[in-house]
């Protein structure tokens, strides 16, 4: 996976709580510890995500994704 531009602002990784099953894949791969559950579905904390996007790679239900690029 290709890292993403660093200096982009608008640039996030968000979860698609349609898609999250909850499976806590993503959670446990995360090295900054950004990911937490939420109402049974997980939720990113921005101020801890590095957009390393490991756990897009992760979560078997494709509910992980970059947005505002």
């Amino acid at each position: 996976m290709s890292q993403p531009r660093s200096g982009d602002a608008n640039l996030r990784i968000v979860v698609n709580p349609d898609k999250c099953k909850l499976s806590g894949r993503c959670m446990a791969v995360c090295p900054r510890g950004a990911i937490y559950a939420e109402d049974g579905r997980a939720a990113i904390d921005d101020e801890k995500c590095d957009l390393d996007g490991i756990c897009i790679a992760a979560c078997p239900n494709g509910a992980i994704h970059f947005t505002g690029k």
